[in-house]
C-alpha cells in the first residue's frame, strides 16, 4: 500500500514523505535535519530508508535542512537544472551526496517520479507526481501563482494530491504586509489562493482524485478553517459528498504524526 505524510507544510518549512512499507522519498527538506529526523521518527520511518530527495525549488522553506540531511545519509537529490544551479550557487551541493537532474523522470526503488513546471518566482520551480508500486499516484503542487494547463494535465487522475491553498485574498489585501509583498503573492508567479485552489480541486475530483490535502497555508493571511471551508464548499456545490466521493484535510504546519494509506 502507498503511504503519504506531510511532515511540515507552510512558510516556516516544507517536507513531504511518500513511500511504501519498506522505503520512501522526500519532497523538500525545509526544516533542519534534526527536526526532519524527529518528524520521521514520529511516523516510524528510518531516515536510512529515504531513497531520494526531490526538491521543488531553492527557497529556504524548502531546502533549509537539505545539505545536512543529504550529507549525513548520502541521500541522492534530484531537481530541475535551474534549481540545482541555484543550490550549487548557495553552497548546498557540497559533494557529499549525488545531485542529478530529474529530466524526463527518475525511478527509485520501484517508485517512478516525474516533474512538471510551476509558475513561481524562483530559478526553475517544479512539482512532482510519484507513482508507487501497484500504480497509486500522489502529486505535490505548491508554490504556484496560477494553475496552468500543463500542471492540470500532469496531476489529473492522481489518487492523492497535496495542493497549495496559501492565502485568503481578502485577508491578504487588508493585512499588514507591505504592498510589494502583497503584489508578489497575488502575481502569476506568487502563491495560489484559497479560491484558486478550490477551482482546481473541483476539476481534479472530476478527473478521479479522491484524497486532497491543502498545503502551504500562510500563517498571517489564512486559517486552516478558511482554507478547508473554501474547498469543501466548492466540492459540495459540485454534488460531491465527503467520505463518499472525497476526503479533504489541511496539512499541518508541523508535528504531523499520521501516515495516510491510500
Amino acid at each position: 500500500m502507498a503511504r503519504f505524510c506531510p511532515l511540515f507544510s507552510g512558510s516556516s518549512g516544507n517536507a513531504m514523505y511518500i513511500g511504501t512499507a519498506e522505503s520512501g522519498v522526500l519532497v523538500d527538506v525545509g526544516m533542519n535535519a534534526k527536526q526532519t529526523n524527529l518528524a520521521l521518527a514520529k511516523i516510524g520511518i528510518d531516515p536510512q530508508s529515504i531513497k531520494a530527495i526531490f526538491v521543488t525549488h531553492e527557497h529556504s522553506d524548502h531546502v533549509k535542512g537539505l545539505r545536512v540531511f543529504a550529507s549525513k545519509y548520502g541521500t541522492p537529490v534530484y531537481s530541475s537544472p535551474g534549481t540545482l544551479a541555484a543550490l550549487d550557487d548557495a553552497g548546498v551541493l557540497n559533494g557529499k551526496f549525488c545531485a542529478g537532474e530529474i529530466a524526463s523522470g527518475v525511478e527509485v526503488d520501484g517508485m517512478k517520479i516525474i516533474s512538471f513546471r510551476t509558475p513561481h518566482d524562483s530559478r526553475e520551480s517544479v512539482g512532482y507526481v510519484i507513482t508507487l508500486p501497484g500504480g497509486r499516484k500522489a502529486a505535490i503542487v505548491t508554490d504556484l501563482g496560477i494553475m496552468t494547463d500543463e500542471i492540470m494535465a500532469a496531476i489529473s487522475g492522481c489518487d492523492l494530491v497535496l495542493i497549495e491553498s496559501n492565502h485568503d485574498v481578502r485577508m491578504l489585501e487588508n493585512g499588514e504586509y507591505p504592498y510589494y509583498l502583497k503584489r508578489r503573492i497575488l502575481s502569476e508567479i506568487g502563491h495560489l489562493s484559497n479560491d484558486g485552489c478550490a477551482q482546481a480541486v473541483t476539476k481534479l475530483l472530476k478527473s478521479g482524485t479522491t484524497r486532497f490535502f491543502l498545503g502551504h497555508l500562510s500563517r498571517e493571511n489564512n486559517t486552516p478553517e478558511l482554507a478547508y471551508q473554501n474547498t469543501y464548499s466548492a466540492l459540495v456545490q459540485c454534488g460531491a459528498v465527503e467520505g463518499q466521493d472525497f476526503l479533504l484535510s489541511v496539512a499541518p504546519r508541523c508535528n504531523s504524526d499520521k501516515i495516510t494509506v491510500f
